[in-house]
């Protein structure tokens, strides 16, 4: 079973990443109070980037034990460590190198720099998720396209066709670069809590083909993710635009 999709809008992109910060604080503290594991998986982008940035001045931070907290990405560019276009880059400047998280819970992908090929990195990362026990991921954060693609997983792109697996290698990416690592449906839609995080005008056509109940992943990537227990689609009022009653901030 999955949650039926919410969608919750904000003025703008700073109340939107505040909000979220929030949210995520919330969902940390509440998952710690029954799990030994917290385990979360991230989204770059500014949007993703934003919201990470917020955790750090957002009221009851400072509750979360960061040495049970492990970190994950829906996807990665294949690119070496420390590059400015790295997720984990982006990630690690805006929050991870400013709390006292163990560098044995931030699961990085491994780049060329550390692995011989997208495709041993992926199976690297698959093995990881496996081993930690992170099948199910307390939340999912997921930045959305105005293609609507998500992770690394895009429209008509043959990486979508993959089954049965937890991670897979992306090459001929419509966005550079061309070679990724990315999560598979399967493995994104293993989460307990999936949200999107969507701010900007340009993505406003992506958000409301996603959120058609008539939509096919092969055309709208991004409407085949659900969280187990809750979906929610994190909007600012540009990115929501194109919605029908859209309710308020809540």
């Amino acid at each position: 079973m999955t949650a039926a999709p919410r969608i919750v809008v904000h003025p703008d992109k700073q109340s939107l990443a505040d909000a979220s910060a929030a949210r995520l604080v919330t969902a940390i503290i509440d998952a710690q109070s029954v799990r030994p594991e917290v385990h979360l998986c991230l989204t770059g982008g500014s949007m993703g980037s934003a919201i990470l940035a917020s955790v750090l001045t957002t009221p009851g931070s400072s509750a979360v034990d960061w040495s049970t907290v492990h970190v994950w990405w829906g996807d990665e560019r294949y690119l070496p460590a420390g590059d400015g276009e790295r997720n984990e880059t982006q990630n690690a400047e805006a929050l991870l190198d400013h709390v006292p998280i163990p560098a044995q819970n931030v699961h990085a992908v491994a780049g060329p720099d550390r692995s011989a090929s997208a495709e041993a990195s992926a199976e690297a990362y698959a093995a990881d998720v496996r081993a930690s026990g992170a099948g199910d991921f307390d939340v999912m954060l997921l930045g959305v396209g105005p293609d609507a693609h998500i992770a690394s997983l895009f429209p008509h792109h043959p990486a979508q066709r993959t089954t049965d697996a937890i991670a897979i290698a992306v090459h001929d990416s419509p966005k550079p670069p061309p070679d990724r690592v990315s999560l598979t449906f399967e493995a994104l839609e293993h989460s307990r809590r999936v949200w999107f995080l969507v701010a900007g005008a340009d993505k406003a056509d992506a958000v409301a083909k996603a959120l058609d109940p008539s939509a096919d992943r092969w055309d709208v990537p991004a409407s085949a993710v659900k969280g187990e227990a809750e979906t929610l689609w994190l909007l600012d009022t540009d990115a929501a635009s194109r919605l029908p009653g859209a309710q308020d901030a809540g």
